[in-house]
């Protein structure tokens, strides 16, 4: 296919799949029940960690998540006592359980009792001169993990330190950063550019990507999703992230291959 058919191709799909009609079945779902900023945040970490396997299924474990923080997720963090926390650790999606659970509420409630927004545990590892975000990436992985932790907890959250492709940590920051018409990303934080967004990468996109001759092989690691972002930036320089609907739509929804 040649440039400008490929273009015109994903452009067609990207817009087709990213309307309001796709936020009701997909994980992103969890943040647009809130209106607050920080709750919107929270929500939207714990629905982009917990993206793992069947979306109905994954929509259904944070609904009891956000349950089990009265739904108020921002309020819970901040104003939660210790003993409510008992209640996490009957938590549990594949291998995330209340162990690790727990770890995150701390992380999040120490963060929040100094930084007003999660945003800048990303951004302040960042300069408008950065081609993307793995600086971002990595600094969050290192305050993340600056605390005293449980060794398990380490593999709900990548780096690409590790040569991971940081999908779910990709795709939550697109949902944080990118802003358009459609009203399907929220656009809230201004820190990170959208030219500066890595595709989410998972074996669905990887494969559509190969499909489409945009990358290689479908190995999913930091050094793919970097090709196939810079692939996607040839597409469009300014919001390359936005095809991450249509390799998601394609791979996913329509079963290309």
């Amino acid at each position: 296919m040649k440039f400008q058919q490929l273009k015109a191709f994903l452009d067609t799909k990207a817009a087709y799949y990213n309307t309001p009609d796709f936020i009701s079945g997909d994980p992103i779902t969890i943040p647009h029940r809130f209106s607050k900023l920080q709750d919107i945040e929270i929500a939207g970490l714990f629905a982009a960690i917990l993206a793992w396997g069947n979306r109905t299924t994954i929509i259904n474990k944070c609904t009891e998540l956000m349950k089990l923080m009265d739904n108020e997720p921002y309020d819970f963090i901040k104003n939660h006592q210790p003993r409510e926390r008992m209640k996490l650790m009957q938590f549990c999606h594949r291998t995330f359980n209340g162990v690790d659970l727990l770890y995150f509420v701390e992380f999040l409630q120490h963060y929040y009792g100094n930084v007003t927004s999660l945003e800048f545990a990303f951004s302040g590892h960042l300069t408008p001169k950065d081609q993307n975000i793995e600086k971002a990436l990595i600094g969050f992985h290192k305050i993340f993990f600056a605390m005293e932790h449980p060794e398990r907890t380490r593999k709900h959250i990548s780096t690409p330190a590790r040569n991971s492709a940081c999908k779910r940590l990709n795709m939550y920051l697109r949902w944080m950063v990118r802003k358009d018409e459609n009203g399907v990303d929220f656009g809230l934080w201004k820190h990170i550019s959208p030219s500066q967004l890595v595709c989410p990468v998972d074996v669905h996109v990887g494969r559509v990507a190969t499909r489409l001759g945009l990358i290689s092989a479908a190995k999913a690691d930091w050094r793919t999703a970097l090709d196939l972002t810079e692939k996607l930036r040839q597409l469009d320089p300014e919001d390359p992230a936005k095809y991450d609907f249509a390799l998601f739509g394609l791979g996913v929804i329509e079963k290309y291959v």
